[in-house]
């Protein structure tokens, strides 16, 4: 009987196991939840990198259609959709960059080196905005229409076709 009792914690451990890979294999990574889309954009003001001057998104939003994207220069897949964003530059569509988690003067670095495609960049230092808007990590960009709803959220590097689809549904 006390041979059996042996086992218990390692029977309990491979039951675990196989029930985490079990939903792991079963989860698909590309899905991200979706909750503010169809919602309005959260209230919060955030200091632009230029002037440190604080600005409403909402307001911002009544201008008219923008995508938010949220970038870091610690983040090397912001990198990698970097080029993606300067291409939008040119486009009639207003590209509004929110520094998350990170120092105002890592971020004009990081802007100088590769380039300023926004139109404002804000800076959400403690990640606060972050949080509001649900972003999971960066990057991570958002359609917002001229009435503040959120309209799309793309999680992860634009690729091209990201970034044209985008860009439509902002118009």
């Amino acid at each position: 009987m006390s041979r059996w009792l042996a086992w218990i914690p390692l029977a309990a451990l491979v039951a675990l196991g196989l029930l985490f890979g079990l939903y792991a294999l079963n989860r698909n990574p590309q899905i991200q939840p979706q909750a503010l889309v169809g919602k309005p954009v959260p209230t919060v003001s955030l200091p632009t990198l230029a002037e440190g001057q604080p600005v409403s998104l909402r307001e911002m939003a009544s201008e008219g259609p923008m995508i938010v994207n949220f970038f870091a220069s610690w983040c090397a897949p912001c990198e990698i959709e970097h080029p993606v964003l300067m291409g939008l530059k040119g486009q009639p569509v207003r590209v509004v960059g929110i520094a998350y988690k990170d120092a105002p003067q890592n971020s004009q670095a990081f802007l100088d080196r590769l380039g300023d495609p926004y139109a404002e960049v804000l800076v959400d230092r403690d990640g606060r905005a972050g949080v509001e808007f649900g972003v999971t990590g960066v990057p991570e960009t958002y359609v917002v229409g001229r009435d503040g709803m959120i309209l799309a959220k793309h999680t992860g590097p634009l690729t091209e076709a990201d970034a044209r689809r985008l860009a439509a549904q902002a118009r």
